[in-house]
């Protein structure tokens, strides 16, 4: 059993494109991008979130949830709440929600990428983005 403070984290920025991943560990509250993975037959890939699971042996995971500026929710926000649930339901691992506002403009100030170039890229500095905030809220919390 990992001792708190010291959990390897996988994130995910949940898109119906693309997703993009990062791993990140509690101790340091860093995180670096991974991979984008791309959905099969308008699914997520789960082969290849299998793979990544089994590769870093996360503790927990953390997905990103968009909602308007104002705080409300929309239809991506239900999206990426279900693919939450998805994958607590196969990987029986604890699953967090992080909230994603400006995640992606602060992922192409990062990576310098313009909207339509390197859009992998760009998704899989937002999962660090996300990822990061989540982890230094837990350290201000006395969780990490």
């Amino acid at each position: 059993m990992t001792r708190p403070g010291e959990r390897t984290v996988l994130g995910f920025d949940y898109g119906t494109r693309r997703i993009g991943v990062a791993v990140g560990q509690e101790f340091t509250a860093t995180a670096n991008p991974l991979t984008t993975l791309t959905p099969v037959q308008n699914r997520p890939d789960w082969d290849a979130i299998e793979r990544l699971i089994k590769e870093w042996k996360p503790d927990a995971l953390v997905i990103g949830v968009p909602y308007h500026m104002d705080g409300t929710a929309h239809d991506m926000t239900k999206a990426a709440q279900r693919f939450g649930r998805q994958l607590a339901g196969r990987f029986e691992l604890p699953v967090h929600e992080a909230e994603e506002r400006l995640s992606s403009d602060e992922a192409e100030r990062r990576t310098g990428a313009r909207q339509r170039q390197r859009k992998g890229d760009i998704d899989q500095v937002a999962a660090q983005v996300i990822l990061e905030g989540w982890l230094r809220l837990q350290q201000e919390q006395g969780h990490g």
